[in-house]
């Protein structure tokens, strides 16, 4: 199934989430640019690599290979993170369900607190993933933890919108679906833990517990501004 739209119209421009699909785009378009040994760098100094925080040898013999301060940024890498992604699939997949729910959610909540949260929301994400990889040198790159607080915070604010979604059932007769918001959403989390609890000892490369996380944090949020709106209405 591919979402297309909700059923929830917008009360004002979501300039937020205009803005950061425009920085992640661009950030994007900078990587495409870069020759494959820039991008290594790049991916490594901006994305976040758990190995940079418990490994100091790692971080030594990374830093002498390419002559660059890992140091320097590592903090900021809990930020920079959001900003990368690994493929035109990724961003395109990412930015797609930000626009989505991201609409709303900046309504309910106003510019500046959505901007607040939708940065804490991919850091506590981030920590989710970076505490259950402590030993991890693979970076961690792009918006799906944020964008999974998005999420949460639309599944409680908005239970009974409906999600318009694509079914492919023919390939040459797909049809349309109206989804419950709940039963979309609640569908998409149980897949992630199941993901994050069968993901092989390698690991597949995606950030499940880092969705996890993010979706928790947008509950427990969303959860709060609920009952501030029913005080408020009371």
């Amino acid at each position: 199934m591919i979402p297309l739209y909700d059923t929830i119209p917008s009360r004002r421009k979501p300039y937020v989430v205009y803005g950061l699909i425009t920085i992640n785009v661009v950030v994007f378009i900078y990587q495409v640019m870069l020759s494959r040994v820039e991008l290594i760098e790049f991916l490594y100094n901006f994305g976040l690599v758990p190995a940079r925080f418990t490994s100091t040898r790692w971080a030594t013999v990374w830093q002498l290979r390419t002559g660059l301060s890992l140091y320097s940024n590592k903090w900021l890498t809990f930020l920079s993170h959001m900003f990368l992604h690994g493929g035109w699939s990724h961003l395109i997949g990412n930015m797609w369900f930000l626009g989505l729910f991201g609409d709303n959610v900046e309504d309910e909540l106003g510019h500046v607190r959505f901007l607040i949260f939708y940065l804490s929301g991919g850091v506590l994400a981030s920590l989710v993933h970076f505490s259950l990889n402590l030993g991890s040198q693979v970076p961690m790159v792009g918006a799906s933890g944020a964008i999974s607080a998005v999420m949460g915070a639309y599944f409680v604010l908005f239970p009974y919108s409906r999600i318009v979604s694509l079914v492919p059932l023919y390939f040459f007769m797909p049809f349309l679906v109206a989804i419950p918001a709940f039963t979309y959403l609640f569908v998409w989390f149980i897949f992630q833990v199941l993901s994050g609890l069968l993901d092989s000892p390698t690991g597949s490369g995606v950030a499940y517990w880092a969705h996890i996380g993010g979706f928790v944090v947008g509950m427990i949020y969303g959860y709060v501004r609920r009952l501030r709106r029913r005080r408020y209405y009371w």
